[in-house]
């Protein structure tokens, strides 16, 4: 006969979820429910249970609520949301890793919940592939708050997220060389999990919500061939206007680090690398905005002939923008040209399609 121990007198244990989470009905909300055990040392039992009742006031979408905190027999039990869906842990050991689209999905939801945590001062300190479900709706959402994190910092969590991340699209925890790739999210996981710390929580964000619904350039192109001359003069534009506006050199332009949304929109993204392309840097391999520029030119030619400029290459395809590509390639910085001449060429190309 199986065991019918209950909780609180209300939450009925019924068959296990995990190696550490049960599955229980509470009998008074009539409703299924996860409950674990915090198994912790007697001297740290008070310190757990008040790091589980402060978790027990986090309420996010993506976050896995804690409903109530119990003590028998002197060990505090959590009683948790139940989530149906299979953690990403079983879901890539099961089947296969994440495209990089869901994988950014997972990163934007994980995110956000460890965010709203940290503002109330509640550090997770366990973030990892087991601790992130997957729900038939598409949501990922972030169990195991409630455990005593040990005065580990916020840092810490984001660090966990990009190893999480790195497990989702590699299929393995990072090594010494982590998310080997120059694609964005690759990219982003390695800058996450440099010794230096993660880049600021907001560029983590935006890459997230960028990577989780657009599609880099050369995505774009492998699968679409060469772009007409007027959607790529606005890419352009939409290229100098986040130089304009970050105002110093920016060392990443190149196709993989351009996101091309639904609507054909382009925004580059933060450099979060080492650098650009061998393809697609200067000659003059000077950190300047003209460098960038020269990037630039390299980038939209890429875009309207289907492959970065070499020696003895011709342009076919690129109409009224063979001028401004010429301009732009020019191994001489000084005949490159400035940021408003730019923008009036190619703008002229891109409002006359």
């Amino acid at each position: 006969m199986g065991e019918t121990r209950k909780l609180a007198g209300r939450y009925r244990l019924l068959n296990p979820l995990g190696a550490s989470v049960r599955l229980a009905f509470d009998e008074s909300e009539h409703r299924d429910v996860a409950v674990r055990e915090l198994r912790v040392p007697i001297e740290l039992r008070d310190v757990a249970l008040d790091e589980a009742r402060r978790a027990a006031e986090l309420r996010h979408p993506f976050a896995v609520r804690v409903l109530d905190v119990v003590v028998e027999d002197r060990m505090p039990w959590l009683i948790m949301e139940f989530v149906s869906g299979a953690s990403l842990e079983q879901t890539v050991r099961s089947r296969r890793t994440l495209p990089v689209a869901q994988a950014a999905r997972v990163g934007v939801c994980v995110l956000s919940a460890l965010t709203a945590a940290h503002a109330a001062g509640i550090v997770h300190g366990r973030v990892d592939p087991g601790k992130v479900l997957l729900t038939p709706t598409g949501r990922a959402v972030l169990t195991g708050f409630g455990h005593p994190s040990l005065s580990m910092l916020p840092s810490a969590d984001v660090w966990s997220l990009a190893a999480t991340l790195h497990f989702a699209i590699e299929g393995r925890p990072p090594g010494q060389v982590p998310a080997e790739g120059p694609d964005p999210l690759r990219s982003l996981v390695r800058a996450m999990l440099h010794p230096a710390g993660p880049p600021h929580t907001e560029v983590v964000r935006e890459t997230l919500e960028r990577l989780a619904v657009d599609r880099p350039l050369d995505v774009v192109l492998e699968a679409s061939g060469p772009l007409p001359p007027a959607h790529v003069a606005a890419i352009g534009l939409a290229v100098i206007d986040r130089l304009r506006a970050g105002g110093a050199f920016h060392g990443g332009v190149h196709p993989g680090n351009i996101m091309i949304d639904l609507a054909g929109g382009a925004r580059l993204l933060p450099l979060l690398g080492a650098g650009t392309l061998p393809a697609y840097t200067a000659p003059e391999g000077a950190q300047t905005l003209a460098a960038d520029l020269w990037s630039l030119g390299a980038t939209l030619f890429a875009a309207v002939e289907g492959a970065p400029p070499a020696p003895g290459a011709s342009l076919t395809r690129a109409g009224p923008l063979a001028p401004v590509l010429f301009r732009l390639l020019s191994g001489n910085p000084l005949e490159r040209p400035t940021l408003d001449e730019l923008r009036r060429e190619l703008g002229s190309i891109a409002h006359n399609d």
